[in-house]
């Protein structure tokens, strides 16, 4: 077989990996496993940066808990405006307020547009489908302009990387046409979306690649509370019955990774069902690369072209008919 192209930049990172000793992610405990991406974020992650006020919040989840979570304004309110919900990656399982702190700042400073992240309820202590319900919730309430976010809400964007990529997928299911201001956009960032896979991608790069199948497997363990669950929409959204009439999509995809093939397909299913979609792959990119842009600098320009997409799509929604 080929050996598949791998950039520069993104090969340093594996080299380092390689070298790196002690236990891996998927062989310590939940906990460690939270520390050790905090860590590796500490390392890999370009610091926050400059914006006009970053606040963490408590949203009300209509279920006896409240949802912490994190506003990012990129500049003083002034007047209704759009606003982008975030749910971060991690497995389900990992992840949190913080992992993604700097991506939330970059992706608010980049769109003009206020942010808010979700920190939803992780497993095992809270198994499926804890998390979407969660993501469900903060959504539901951002859409009704709270004061919290310091401006009326005329739309929403949602969007999230891996496992929040698949939070992105069924709150837009969830929630297309059932809200008070309409989901303008949805941006999946290498998502995983069928936890079923176990072919293509999941096998040819399902290890060397800093995301690996026995860590997806580990998740998912965790996650899941019984079998039948992996064939839930609400935990493999790709296997929705329909996807006519969701929000305009855009699905970003790495050639290194173990979930692109899902990535591919869930943009494909868009696509046929008639969804406006730009789906973008990164060549000789690896998973989790938006949050390693310190490390991997042309994770950076990636991320850049995404936003541009985005914007594309934002206009287009915004249109006058």
């Amino acid at each position: 077989m080929t050996k598949p192209f791998v950039r520069a930049d993104v090969q340093a990172v594996l080299d380092m990996l390689a070298q790196q000793e002690g236990p891996k992610m998927h062989e310590v405990e939940p906990d460690m496993a939270r520390q050790m991406m905090l860590a590796m974020g500490q390392i890999a992650e370009r610091p926050r940066g400059d914006l006009f006020a970053v606040s963490d919040i408590r949203v009300p989840s209509g279920h006896g808990h409240d949802i912490p979570a994190r506003v990012y304004h990129p500049s003083e309110p002034d007047g209704p405006a759009p606003a982008l919900v975030f749910y971060h990656g991690g497995g389900w399982v990992i992840g949190d307020l913080e992992t993604h702190d700097s991506l939330c700042a970059e992706m608010a400073r980049q769109l003009g547009m206020t942010v808010l992240s979700v920190d939803y309820r992780l497993a095992p202590e809270h198994k499926f489908p804890a998390a979407g319900e969660d993501c469900i919730a903060a959504t539901t309430w951002a859409a009704n302009s709270p004061a919290e976010l310091g401006h009326d809400v005329t739309g929403l964007v949602l969007s999230g990387d891996s496992a929040g990529g698949n939070m992105t997928a069924i709150t837009a299911q969830a929630l297309t046409g059932t809200l008070p201001v309409p989901i303008l956009a949805q941006f999946l960032i290498y998502p995983g979306v069928d936890m079923t896979a176990s072919t293509g991608s999941m096998q040819e790069f399902g290890e060397g690649y800093l995301l690996t199948a026995e860590g997806m497997q580990w998740f998912s363990n965790h996650y899941l509370g019984a079998p039948a669950d992996v064939e839930d929409p609400r935990a493999s959204p790709l296997k929705a019955e329909s996807l006519a009439g969701q929000p305009r999509a855009l699905v970003y995809t790495c050639g290194l990774d173990p979930l692109r093939d899902q990535g591919r397909a869930y943009a494909g299913r868009l696509i046929a069902s008639g969804v406006r979609t730009i789906y973008r792959e990164a060549p000789g990119q690896i998973h989790g690369s938006f949050n390693l842009r310190q490390a991997i600098p042309s994770a950076q320009e990636d991320l850049s072209a995404c936003i541009a997409d985005l914007k594309h799509l934002l206009n287009e929604a915004v249109a006058p008919e």
